[in-house]
């Protein structure tokens, strides 16, 4: 199956200031996800375009778009508000290019939380889900769940795909969290796999069946709650 280009857009944020962006749009697209990048790269990067890409095999449209830091070359992330207004922007972008479609939003690590602090700070129009890549729980060697707090006020479908192996995001920690946003949150859980889905060989997997297990389970999420 031939899949569409990834077509080149600009979000404008705020007066005086654009993000570039790409939207893959499949012909027989069910939802658009408009998912946003980690802290360490842009839209760009080849785990960024291997989701858009495995996404529209499975019948989702993406809307990607860079964070106003990367789109100016530097490596310090945005502040949240500024993060935030990028969500807006790119969600907004996402229901003008694609009205008949229900929108998801959610990202990589940084991006997945920008998007869902963006949603309990004001319910983020037309979004009905959010995806989370790797949600970045603590940092490094510093267990703790204060990361997680205002998922409380996320009152949508909420789905986490996490490496057993993340050392952002402690999978005690992490189940504690899933279990008391009750039937709101669903957790697939990739064996062996770490904060960037990788997984050693030793384990007898490889990173492209990690990635098309966790897309799929993308996927089947999307079925059972865009009905």
């Amino acid at each position: 199956m031939k899949l569409a280009e990834a077509r080149a857009l600009t979000l404008a944020v705020s007066p005086g200031q654009s993000v570039s962006a790409l939207l893959q749009h499949p012909v027989d697209a069910r939802a658009c996800c408009v998912l946003a990048h980690g802290a360490g790269a842009g839209m760009t990067h080849a785990f960024m375009q291997a989701t858009a890409t495995g996404l529209a095999e499975r019948g989702i449209a993406t809307l990607r778009y860079q964070f106003p830091y990367i789109e100016r070359g530097s490596k310090r992330p945005d502040a949240p508000a500024l993060a935030h207004a990028t969500v807006r922007a790119a969600v907004a972008e996402a229901a003008r290019q694609l009205p008949h479609l229900p929108l998801i939003a959610g990202g990589k690590s940084f991006g997945g939380r920008m998007t869902s602090q963006a949603q309990a700070a004001e319910p983020l129009p037309g979004v009905r889900g959010l995806v989370f890549l790797g949600f970045p729980l603590h940092p490094a060697g510093k267990p703790g769940v204060d990361r997680a707090a205002h998922l409380a006020d996320v009152a949508l479908p909420m789905l986490f795909v996490q490496g057993t192996r993340d050392e952002l995001a402690d999978t005690s920690l992490l189940q504690s969290v899933t279990a008391g946003l009750a039937d709101r949150a669903t957790l697939l859980a990739l064996e062996h796999a770490d904060h960037a889905f990788h997984v050693p060989a030793k384990s007898g997997c490889n990173d492209a069946d990690t990635l098309a297990r966790a897309l799929d389970g993308v996927a089947e999420w999307v079925g059972a709650n865009l009905r």
